[in-house]
């Protein structure tokens, strides 16, 4: 008893040997859609009922929002239905009466035209409301996802760097790219509950016209298979979530034996066969407990069925004592009869309907608690603008800690940038160079000290304006699944350009041999998940990053920083000279240039060097002042150095000492 009327239980998956071995227990991923994974236990048919008021009041607000006129035709056309539904029932108990009351066959007859055609009107009103409100509903629903997929990536964009590199406020972002898809279904589910509410309105209304004890009848009958369908819900809901662990791993499983970055070691080592034996274990636990789930689904279904077989034969019996007793007639009871089956079936459907909207509606929750965060950390629109021309950009006693983490990034750090020079940030990693830059380029607001444009405060201009004033090329810039040239192109978007305008850039990147081998040149689409699509080499994508740079810098003659993050790491030793040569000629008298890089050869032409160590400047001077220091810069400069030195001269471990087998 207790197993069928007891609160259902959220048990812990059982672990499969193959995916103990594999996975060391059940997999549980951090993903968005698993924020909610146990939400519908947590819903009884009562508290489903209660909630419907909140629920559909939420759905009703986005779609206002949306649409007011689809909304409104959507309400109506539900209430008409009902209202046609109740007529339909009325005209029933019409006919039922003509037919079972006195005269001749053909005279009742007569009496049942004007009854079977009001029947046959309500019929064909309700199904002419019905898809009126399908189109309406139809449109609605992709005007919520749009709106709140746009207010999503809106806010997502807007929010300053700090709060896209805060882990909670990332999770945050996770969960709420499902809020869009959940506020789409709400709609469909929030339409099918609220017809399913007025049909269940409207019925009842009609058993109480009829009979005043009918009402209860209704309910007596309807209660049962209203509980069968939130059990069997909750218990699908529970296997569901007790075997996708093995369907998630089976998944991953599947996507190492197919992707193309495991293949190698999947014919090599002989991982496919394994992995493959481990699949089909997994596979049977997740077969034995749909096994499982289809006769504990009968089982419910049969006894909620009884009940409601039982809660029937009590109301026919009370319908008979009535008939017997004169206190209803045989019309009533065959309308009541209908109309009992007909509330029934609505009650069951707006459990499921409810169950759907008290789910989806956690997602759209979570939308909006993204949404109040985003504005709370979105970066401030206005200010002043920069100044036209600047001498020089200067960080001053910078400091910076991420919210993460105990040190901070950056401790102190001064440095100036005069327009025309090329300024060198080295230092191992972790020493803070990554937020250097981004603080240099307005990403990130310093916690103490100024970063300077001329004599303003970053802190106090325009951020839009000072994006503008700065380019960036990244080890890890972003390599868009674009044409060639719109990938150098977007380096300023809004900047109108063909190719003729973008080939000084492909040029001056070395990209041309680039361009030139692909199908479509500069419209070639450089992505490969697409068909007809190129793909290019790490070398070759940072010759269209430079290009890209070349293009952002060359079309502002405002003061500007250009700040280039490890531009080489994918060139062969050639490309690797030439780039840097390229680079340093981008420095001009309105644009400084900041090179960041481990390449020491590439450092040593600049005009000043910065040395940070775990996000304190410990040096700066030129190539020939810190080499003469003998301090953190010569050490590395001479390590790096001393690879390209003769053989002879290059320290080589001794052999190891093997002991004697006797």
């Amino acid at each position: 008893m207790k197993r069928l009327f007891g609160r259902v239980q959220m048990a812990e998956p059982e672990v499969s040997d193959a995916e103990q071995e594999l996975f060391g227990g059940p997999l549980r991923y951090d993903f968005g859609w698993s924020e909610h994974e146990r939400a519908r236990l947590d819903l009884t048919m009562m508290s489903a009922l209660r909630s419907m008021p909140r629920l559909v009041g939420a759905t009703l607000r986005m779609a206002w929002q949306a649409d007011r006129r689809a909304l409104l035709t959507v309400a109506i056309s539900e209430i008409g239905q009902g209202v046609a539904a109740a007529v339909g029932l009325l005209a029933v108990n019409s006919v039922m009466h003509a037919l079972l009351g006195s005269g001749t066959p053909g005279q009742r007859l007569h009496a049942v035209l004007p009854g079977l055609l009001v029947a046959a009107g309500a019929a064909v009103v309700n199904s002419g409301l019905a898809g009126w409100s399908t189109s309406r509903a139809g449109r609605l629903e992709p005007l919520v996802e749009r709106i709140a997929t746009t207010q999503y990536l809106a806010a997502a964009a807007s929010v300053e760097l700090e709060a896209i590199e805060d882990p909670e406020f990332r999770r945050l972002i996770d969960v709420a790219q499902y809020g869009a898809g959940s506020a789409r279904r709400m709609i469909g589910a929030c339409v099918a509950a609220l017809n399913g509410t007025i049909s269940l309105i409207s019925t009842a209304g009609v058993l109480t016209l009829l009979h005043p004890v009918l009402l209860p009848m209704l309910i007596l009958i309807a209660a049962p298979r209203g509980w069968g369908a939130m059990r069997v819900a909750q218990e699908r809901y529970v296997s569901v979530m007790s075997w996708i662990e093995h369907v998630r791993a089976s998944r991953l499983i599947g996507n190492l034996l197919t992707e193309r970055t495991a293949a190698q070691e999947v014919r090599i080592h002989a991982v496919g066969p394994f992995l493959l034996s481990r699949y089909e274990r997994m596979a049977e636990s997740a077969e034995a407990e749909q096994e499982r789930l289809a006769s504990s689904k009968a089982v419910t279904e049969w006894v909620a069925a009884a009940l409601s077989g039982l809660a029937m034969a009590a109301t026919y019996a009370a319908m008979f004592l009535l008939i017997m007793s004169g206190h209803m007639s045989l019309a009533v009871a065959g309308t009541a009869v209908i109309a009992v089956r007909s509330g029934s079936a609505s009650l069951g459907a707006l459990v499921m309907n409810v169950n759907q909207l008290h789910e989806e509606s956690l997602y759209v929750r979570d939308h909006s608690r993204f949404l109040d965060e985003a504005a709370r950390r979105t970066i401030p629109s206005g200010g002043h603008s920069v100044p036209a021309q600047v001498k020089q950009v200067v960080l001053d006693q910078v400091s910076y800690r991420y919210p993460d983490r105990e040190a901070p990034a950056l401790d102190a750090v001064s440095l100036t940038l005069p327009m025309g020079s090329v300024t060198a940030v080295v230092g191992e990693n972790g020493s803070g160079k990554s937020t250097l830059m981004k603080v240099l380029s307005g990403l990130l607001l310093p916690q103490s000290g100024a970063v300077l444009w001329g004599d303003a405060d970053v802190a106090s201009l325009d951020r839009t304006e000072v994006f503008d004033r700065v380019a960036l090329l990244t080890q890890d810039f972003q390599r868009w699944p674009v044409t060639a040239a719109l990938n150098i192109r977007i380096g300023r978007p809004t900047q109108e350009a063909g190719p003729e305008d973008l080939q000084p850039s492909v040029d001056y990147a070395g990209a041309g041999p680039v361009v030139a081998k692909l199908p479509d040149g500069l419209h070639s689409l450089l992505a490969r998940m697409f068909r007809g699509a190129s793909e290019l080499s790490g070398g070759e994508w940072q010759k269209i990053g430079l290009a890209r740079t070349h293009w952002r810098s060359s079309t502002s003659d405002a003061d500007s920083v250009l700040i280039v993050d490890e531009p080489t790491s994918a060139l062969d030793p050639e490309a690797e000279i030439a780039a840097f040569n390229r680079i340093r000629r981008l420095a001009a008298p309105n644009r400084a240039v900041v090179l960041v890089t481990h390449r020491m050869s590439g450092v040593r032409h600049a005009d000043r060097v910065y040395v940070l160590h775990q996000g304190q400047l410990v040096e700066h001077g030129s190539h020939e002042e810190l080499m003469a220091t003998q301090g953190r810069y010569a050490s590395m400069f001479d390590a790096q150095a001393a690879q390209y030195a003769p053989a002879g001269t290059i320290p080589r471990p001794g052999s190891p000492t093997v002991a004697d087998p006797a």
